[in-house]
């Protein structure tokens, strides 16, 4: 491996891993598994403030009883921690990941921004920082979806009188007290939103662009291949994924289940236009309303590729296994079919093993054209 230096400003290393969230911190978990050390061989680089991935910015009345599906990370199990359930999930992953990194000593850097990978000499990746440079042979992509909320455009959104937020700036329920509030989005965040709110609200609206679909009984381990194979198959035609979450529907809980008998989820189709007073349909019916909050989701945070040429004519970069297609130096983990928890830990392992060959077959990681 290479010894860690700079050269001209620019410092080279083996392996780049960009996010220390649940994918960026499995997969360095794994390359220092199969040999390589940390800011010798790879460097972890992140831009949040703090360990915690996108957790650490979650609402706090998301408190660590209401998350679904939190695997723990490779090693080390969440019962290291105080997690009980009446905590805020910010704080329970946010301690877990900072004892994690610190257990098995990944040296995270943070706070970096990645801005751009490009090519670079000799085969190599030039990953241009707000921290400086590295020279790299191959990267793993791990930044998660959180820094691009996804804003839909609807005619008159200019004029509403209001107040517009995303589910990335929810303050929690406190702030809608009092308040008519319009919900939009039919996923987990939308459903929670509108449970927590409508304690407090003068009214809510749910609007959803398609009917919900609820999931009663387990999601057992047969549905959730079958949920993965379905975003899978997208990026494998280079097609934008769609969350893991997004092809399971919403698990019946007691507090859906609730929810759905007292009215609180009944919804309607999207509006039409947005009003300075509030929404309104084609047909005639409008809602008054004095925020618009909008649970609808978010896209890959993968501009900084954009110099490398991977998207597909469908708009998403086409991935075999964690490999871009396109370039075998770069891995993309926590993207697709391994947005979960479990499937980032899994695909941190495939990814780390394939750099590892890579590094030991090719010495100047060459691309694959």
């Amino acid at each position: 491996m290479n010894d860690f230096g700079a050269r001209d400003g620019v410092r080279d290393i083996d392996v780049v891993v960009i996010g220390a969230g649940q994918a960026g911190l499995s997969g360095a978990y794994h390359l220092r598994r199969l040999g390589l050390g940390p800011d010798r061989d790879f460097v972890v680089l992140d831009h949040a403030p703090r360990p915690g991935g996108a957790w650490q910015f979650r609402w706090p009345s998301l408190t660590y009883g209401a998350v679904h599906g939190m695997h723990a990370l490779p090693g080390m199990e969440l019962t290291t921690v105080r997690a009980d359930d009446a905590r805020p999930s910010a704080e329970v992953i946010g301690g877990y990941f900072t004892a994690y990194e610190e257990r098995f000593g990944l040296r995270v850097r943070r706070p970096v921004d990645v801005r751009t990978v490009r090519e670079g000499a000799a085969g190599r990746l030039l990953v241009g920082t707000s921290a400086g440079a590295w020279s790299a042979r191959a990267l793993i992509n791990a930044t998660g979806t959180w820094d691009r909320p996804f804003w839909p455009r609807c005619p008159g959104q200019e004029t509403f009188r209001g107040r517009q937020l995303h589910t990335a700036d929810y303050p929690g329920p406190g702030e809608f007290a009092g308040l008519r509030v319009v919900v939009v989005g039919g996923g987990a965040s939308g459903t929670q939103h509108l449970m927590e709110i409508e304690r407090v609200a003068a009214g809510t609206t749910w609007v959803t662009r398609r009917p919900p679909v609820y999931r009663e009984g387990p999601f057992d381990e047969e549905l959730g291949r079958a949920a993965v194979a379905l975003v899978e198959e997208r990026v494998r035609k280079g097609l934008p994924p769609r969350s893991v979450v997004s092809v399971t529907g919403l698990p019946v809980t007691e507090d859906i289940a609730r929810a759905r008998a007292a009215g609180v989820l009944d919804r309607l189709p999207m509006f039409n236009r947005i009003t300075p007073e509030g929404v309104a349909w084609d047909d005639g019916r409008a809602v008054a309303a004095d925020v618009i909050l909008w649970a609808t989701g978010f896209r890959p945070a993968i501009g900084h590729l954009a110099p490398l040429g991977l998207r597909e004519r469908g708009g998403g970069i086409r991935v075999e296994g964690t490999r871009a297609v396109r370039d075998e130096r770069i891995h993309l983990v926590g993207y697709g079919p391994s947005a979960s928890t479990i499937g980032a830990n899994r695909a941190g392992r495939a990814a780390a093993r394939e750099i590892v060959r890579l590094l030991e077959r090719d010495p100047a990681a060459v691309p694959s054209g």
